[in-house]
């Protein structure tokens, strides 16, 4: 899993989100002094410090964070985790490579998972040679003249894909929030903390862990009792959760 990457393309983005939100909050206050363009546009390019963005971040407004989108590319993420993050629809757009019009024959590769990858060779041999003999129908259906689509059925869900995932930073915290939870799948925990890592590289005040944790990082666990009963400390960062978490991403000839 440590052939998963992620880079948010537009970096720009996140600077303009943030001066976004700080205009749309001042906004709501200015109203009776803005009576041509000019004021407005002086407002809006109007300087600010980071603990204005920190204290309009952690009001209860969200939709000061819902004028910009930020774009982010998976590259090495299964299949699987494509359905599941593919739920979040709510001001958030995909594109993914199509089995339709991708040839994956003999250029298909896997996504081991973390569990997998901590399980004995012979274990780890056996994962891959079911991958294998998926793709071994899926280039047999190929070669009949069944189309690449329907040839796609066969396909195993740790197929490594391609996706671009572009939402609101509103959306992003929602989505790092509710994903990096123990209660996901490893590959999705991993994705999402890489995602939260780099954003919070280019942002530190508006994507620190009190806004955009797990829920047990940022209050309390919602899942009841479902909980995994082992909350994430509060000053932890997503970097120190992938290395505590998954050390076998950090070792040298991991998978």
């Amino acid at each position: 899993m440590n052939q998963i990457e992620t880079k948010i393309l537009n970096c720009s983005a996140i600077q303009e989100a943030e001066k976004n939100m700080v205009f749309a909050a001042r906004l709501t206050q200015r109203g009776h002094v803005i009576h041509s363009m000019e004021d407005l546009l002086q407002l809006y390019n109007q300087s600010y410090r980071a603990d204005t963005v920190e204290t309009i971040s952690s009001l209860p407004h969200p939709a000061t964070q819902k004028f910009t989108v930020i774009t982010v590319t998976v590259v090495g993420a299964s299949r699987r985790f494509l359905s599941q993050i593919t739920r979040h629809q709510n001001e958030v757009k995909f594109m993914s490579a199509s089995l339709q019009y991708s040839n994956y024959s003999k250029a298909a590769a896997f996504v081991k998972p973390y569990e997998i990858l901590q399980a004995p060779e012979k274990i780890q041999n056996l994962y891959i040679k079911s991958c294998l003999s998926d793709m071994d129908s899926y280039e047999a259906l190929c070669k009949s003249g069944i189309s690449h689509d329907t040839a796609g059925y066969v396909t195993p869900q740790g197929l490594r894909n391609v996706l671009i995932i572009s939402a609101t930073p509103y959306q992003w915290k929602h989505m790092i929030g509710q994903r990096c939870c123990r209660r996901n799948t490893d590959e999705m925990r991993i994705v999402m903390l890489k995602v939260w890592h780099e954003l919070q590289l280019k942002n530190p005040a508006l994507f620190d862990p009190s806004k955009t944790g797990p829920f047990c990082q940022r209050e309390h666990c919602q899942e009841k009792k479902m909980s995994c009963r082992h909350p994430i400390s509060k000053n932890f960062t997503p970097a120190i959760i992938l290395e505590k978490d998954y050390p076998l991403l950090f070792q040298e000839g991991s998978i």
